[in-house]
């Protein structure tokens, strides 16, 4: 059997996300036909059935699930050899290192800083994203370097170096009354009728059940928040977002959160291992490492 092709797999991708062949063939700007031809080409050559057809609509099967995930990496693969490849003849680029906005900002700070100090150091240009997205810009090849947190993130198959450790605190409305503890615990925080915890994704992308709100942006739930709809429980760190309607109470058993800096697997740019040294060279600096 020859190999699979790039047009195949961003062919399928878009019928396994659609699940509609006429929305898939507008999105790719083609046919619907030639479309259709094509997964079931794939389908014969393949010898499984990737997609169940009825008059409701389409549905993946469990070949078809395999093949999306491992379609999505294999196509994120190729656009980002295309990206560092390119990045890699302009030695005068930036490096480009993506972080949550509004996390880790002291060590972002701290990191910026030391590098400005480097000689001969190159320029880094900062990233500033939404929850969660970190690795797939790591993956794709739009960042070269990312500030990600154990075990929050998703760090699987990239290269790491632990930078800091720290406890984390329940981010709740002043006007609660929460406001005026000065420690809680997580079953405490769980357990606030009025005040629904917010649902950080997991790993896999997926949410929890529950009644608080799904963490999409930070600014989202910073006004959430502020206007007495949810707490959260966030690295203490993340404070520096924190806005005036905002009291900070420190969540005493609350897993401990390690700030990492991490890079794609294998790799050999001298910037970016020069960065990672710099980076390393922060974990003995002072840094508020407790929530109190």
């Amino acid at each position: 059997m020859r190999d699979l092709e790039t047009r195949e797999l961003r062919y399928f991708v878009a019928v396994a996300e659609e699940l509609h062949f006429g929305r898939a063939a507008v999105r790719l700007g083609i046919a619907q036909p030639p479309l259709s031809r094509a997964i079931r080409q794939l389908e014969k050559r393949l010898g499984v059935r990737l997609l169940d057809r009825d008059r409701r609509g389409v549905a993946l099967t469990d070949a078809g699930a395999v093949l999306l995930r491992e379609a999505r990496t294999a196509l994120d693969a190729v656009a980002a050899a295309a990206r560092r490849t390119r990045r890699a003849g302009d030695p005068q680029r930036p490096l480009v290192l993506v972080t949550k906005a509004g996390a880790s900002h002291e060590l972002l700070q701290r990191l910026l800083d030391a590098l400005a100090r480097e000689p001969g150091a190159a320029p880094v240009e900062v990233l500033l994203c939404e929850v969660g997205e970190q690795a797939r810009r790591l993956r794709d090849g739009s960042a070269d370097v990312a500030i990600m947190h154990r075990p929050v993130d998703d760090l699987t198959g990239f290269d790491t170096e632990d930078l800091h450790t720290e406890d984390q605190v329940a981010i709740v409305p002043a006007a609660h009354p929460l406001a005026s503890r000065d420690r809680l615990t997580m079953a405490e925080a769980g357990n606030v009728p009025d005040l629904p915890i917010a649902r950080w994704p997991r790993l896999d992308g997926s949410y929890p059940d529950g009644p608080g709100p799904e963490v999409h942006t930070q600014s989202q739930l910073a006004q959430l928040v502020a206007l007495g709809r949810t707490l959260l429980v966030i690295p203490a760190s993340s404070r520096a977002w924190q806005w005036p309607e905002h009291v900070a109470v420190p969540v005493v058993d609350a897993p401990r959160i390690t700030t990492v800096i991490a890079w794609p697997p294998n790799s050999t740019a001298p910037a970016i291992a020069a960065l990672v040294r710099t980076a390393s060279g922060l974990r003995d600096t002072s840094l508020s490492t407790s929530a109190g």
